[in-house]
């Protein structure tokens, strides 16, 4: 009994494929979209040398997180800088890392609580970084909604 053979080539061959990336290069590539991958990258460097720059290196709790947070938004940064094509899309994840800088002072360090220091560099940091993701996404937004020309 032969089965019959069914090929799919899915969306590599879609006629659309190729104009929708190229807006997308257009957008990624155009100097609002390279300052924004710049600053979230510089947020994220900072947000990781922030507990030796505040001087808050001795709580080891909230030293782990801003050191997470900033190296993730740093590597995401350096992505969308580098491949915006591959990486805009990732750039949702970002909101969350500002909103967690937010938050982490009363969350990691909840029984001696943070000193103002803390509180005003995650508050700042996060806020920042969540503006800067939303702005990312923004973009890839405007970009998905483009009409073909």
């Amino acid at each position: 009994m032969a089965y019959p053979q069914h090929t799919t080539t899915g969306m590599t061959t879609h006629p659309d494929l190729t104009e929708m990336r190229e807006r997308l290069e257009r957008t990624a590539s155009s100097s609002g979209a390279i300052a924004v991958e710049g600053l979230i990258l510089l947020t994220g460097v900072y947000t990781a040398i922030s507990p030796w720059a505040v001087q808050f290196s001795s709580q080891t709790n909230i030293t782990v997180s801003n050191l997470i947070a900033g190296v993730t938004t740093a590597l995401i940064g350096l992505g969308l800088a580098l491949a915006p094509e591959r990486m805009f899309r990732l750039a949702w994840a970002i909101v969350p890392l500002g909103f967690w800088l937010v938050v982490s002072p009363w969350v990691v360090t909840p029984t001696h609580g943070a000193r103002p220091g803390i509180v005003w560099s995650n508050c700042l940091a996060g806020g920042v970084t969540a503006l800067l993701g939303l702005i990312a996404m923004g973009l890839t937004v405007r970009v998905a909604r483009q009409s073909p020309r």
